[in-house]
């Protein structure tokens, strides 16, 4: 474990600082830092009129992280690059107590390749940040359902709705399996559980809310107006704006570009392929051979953790089932319950070996229901959501990786640990049914494998020989234990080379992927609010040294469009319109601004066009106000072109 989260922490701190960050929550986290209002708020802009469209508790990392190390780059993404390390060894203690150390192991290298986390967690966003709440929230229901104790199950819904307060609607995904697995793993009656699980509920609302209540202790006149609400509430934003319109696609993304069908793409070079929008909703959207979703990136381990996952999980849950065969009255007329006992609860004169036996069927079998339901969750909703992103999917990739190190574990063990027992049995006529299925699965899946990965990779690439080298070194030391049953030592080794070369066969080409997106600085941060070089450097000098004394540095036709702006002078902008062009400071205001000196400049770098003018900023009053009686000055500014900078009417030159 020590090598898989070493590698881990390379594959997400290497060249760190060269991938480029997001103007938009880089400018929030500017802007925080200047004042405790504006921290709280998770305020956009120095002069705290606007806030970010989410709760600020990721950016309150991002804050310390900068004012600790210094703004920078790297120590923007620096909280999450952490978490998404952390998240590797965390998950292997989660599954080596669902399921075993070697399970927990594969588990926590699959998460420690996964291209999409890696990419994730080398961009300045929040996704990973909440993904490692969801995993700890996760271990502390197995300590739940270990234990007994209702402690560890509001401890856990706490960390689930940290989780809501990190990334809102998207930790969500979660919810159904985390709530599976406390209900069918959880010991004592039918009533006990949800009774546990109301309670759990009910801390989960309140701590999912908290913030969402905070702000509205204070009087509304202290609230900045939340970007992307249609009422200025942060309720709105939450719930409205990043809940039922991104599921709709009602809320673009500025400057998003989209999937066309039939448009013939380039598919040269890895790069291009990465630059292709995302395709339409689809039952088979993961398994896409390009875009910045691709197979590579998710969609190849998906595939893996069902196909090995899922048959594994099942033999958890009912070939195991003799091991809970004890059964007791519930006490609320449910005779058929498994008997609720563990190592704390164990009924008086039943024995620690049959308390371990009831807690490991108990454990398989809310494994099995809560991973399952947690990646139908997933493959539903990211399938047929209108609008993806593929950070998104973070609330998915512990469910992925858990799944496919539990599916190449059991893949694994039936080939040697029974040849150790007896060394006459490893015949295939002697084989138990079991037995059979894992070695035709097996064989299965790494072919499955091959043939995913050539189309992937458009040919067979280097990481298509090392993936052949690895399921062809598997499928030898299988047909070795086939001529020679080994001994008890030996099938350990045996199983843990078999192991290996399956993680090698499956993780080549997401470890390829990696490298490529390190390579080319690749980021799921977007650039929501870069302004070109040549356009900001002298903009900002022009803009400083011609302030004559102006509160506000510049009026902005749009909330994102001066992103990299407020990151460079932190200095308050006046902006005029938010999403979907809703006027945010009306011509009456401005002028009234204008004659109290407070604001001199307006920078308009968008141009209003017939295609969809309700929804363009450049197409709004107060844009359409200053272009027709402001001066045009970009020239003056040393600007590339004209029509971007305006000297405000009345304001003196």
């Amino acid at each position: 474990m020590a090598a898989v989260t070493a590698g881990a922490a390379a594959l997400r701190l290497v060249h760190i600082g060269q991938v480029p960050p997001d103007p938009f929550y880089d400018a929030a986290v500017r802007s925080m830092s200047l004042s405790w209002h504006n921290f709280f708020f998770g305020v956009y802009d120095p002069g705290g009129s606007l806030s970010i469209d989410k709760p600020p508790v990721d950016l309150w990392l991002q804050v310390l992280s900068t004012k600790a190390l210094g703004f920078s780059s790297t120590t923007l993404k620096l909280p999450e690059a952490l978490a998404g390390i952390a998240s590797v060894p965390l998950l292997y203690v989660v599954v080596r107590r669902m399921w075993s150390a070697s399970a927990g192991i594969a588990a926590a290298a699959a998460m420690a390749v996964l291209p999409i986390e890696v990419i994730t967690a080398r961009s300045d966003t929040m996704d990973g940040v909440m993904m490692l709440v969801i995993v700890l929230a996760l271990l502390l229901v197995v300590r739940a359902i270990e234990t007994g104790r209702l402690a560890y199950l509001l401890a856990g819904a706490a960390a689930l709705g940290v989780a809501f307060d990190v990334k809102l609607l998207e930790s969500l995904v979660a919810l159904p399996g985390l709530a599976v697995l406390a209900y069918l793993g959880l010991p004592g009656s039918r009533t006990r559980r949800l009774l546990g699980l109301t309670a759990a509920a009910a801390v989960y609302v309140a701590v999912a809310l908290a913030w969402l209540t905070a702000t509205l202790l204070f009087p509304a006149h202290d609230r900045p107006y939340a970007i992307g609400s249609t009422n200025g509430s942060a309720w709105n934003a939450a719930f409205v704006f990043n809940g039922s319109d991104r599921l709709g696609s009602k809320s673009p993304e500025p400057g998003a570009t989209v999937y066309e069908p039939g448009h013939r793409y380039p598919v040269a070079t890895q790069e291009q392929r990465d630059h292709i929008p995302i395709v339409p909703p689809s039952p088979t959207r993961l398994l896409t051979t390009v875009g910045p979703l691709s197979g590579e990136r998710l969609g190849l381990e998906v595939l893996v953790a069902l196909l090995l996952g899922i048959p594994a999980l099942a033999w958890g849950a009912l070939g195991e089932r003799a091991a809970g065969r004890a059964r007791e009255p519930s006490g609320d007329g449910d005779p058929g319950e498994p008997a609720a006992v563990s190592a704390l609860d164990a009924p008086e004169g039943a024995g620690a070996g049959a308390a371990k036996r009831a807690l490991t069927h108990r454990m398989r079998r809310g494994s099995a229901g809560g991973l399952c339901v947690w990646m139908l969750t997933g493959i539903v909703l990211y399938s047929h959501m209108v609008r993806l992103h593929p950070r998104y999917v973070e609330a998915f990739t512990p469910a992925v990786a858990a799944m496919l190190g539990i599916g190449v574990a059991w893949a694994s063990e039936p080939l040697t640990t029974r040849a150790g027992r007896d060394r006459r049995s490893l015949r295939w006529r002697s084989l138990g049914a079991w037995d059979r299925l894992r070695l035709v699965l097996l064989v299965v899946t790494l072919a499955i494998v091959l043939y995913y990965g050539e189309r992937l990779l458009y040919g067979v690439a280097p990481a298509w020989w090392v993936s052949l080298a690895g399921a062809l070194c598997a499928s030898a030391l299988v047909a070795l234990a086939f001529v020679r049953a080994p001994s008890r030592r030996g099938s350990l080794l045996l199983g843990a080379g078999v192991m290996a070369m399956v993680l090698v066969a499956v993780l080549a080409i997401p470890l390829k992927a990696d490298f490529t997106a390190i390579a080319d600085r690749i980021s799921d941060a977007g650039l929501v609010g870069e302004l070109p070089g040549a356009q900001q450097r002298p903009l900002s000098a022009y803009l400083l040294a011609h302030q004559d004394g102006a509160y506000y540095q510049v009026a902005s036709e749009s909330a994102t469009a001066v992103g990299s702006l407020i990151v460079q002078d932190a200095r308050p902008i006046l902006v005029l319109t938010t999403y979907d062009a809703r006027v945010f400071t009306s011509v009456p205001e401005l002028q009234r601004l204008i004659a109290q000196g407070k604001v001199r400049y307006a920078f308009l770098n968008t141009f209003c066009t017939a295609e969809a003018p309700a929804v363009n900023p450049a197409c709004s009053a107060p844009v359409r106000w200053v272009r027709a009686h402001g001066t045009d000055v970009s020239r003056a500014a040393g600007l590339p072109q004209g029509g971007l900078l305006y000297l405000l009417p009345g304001a003196k030159a």
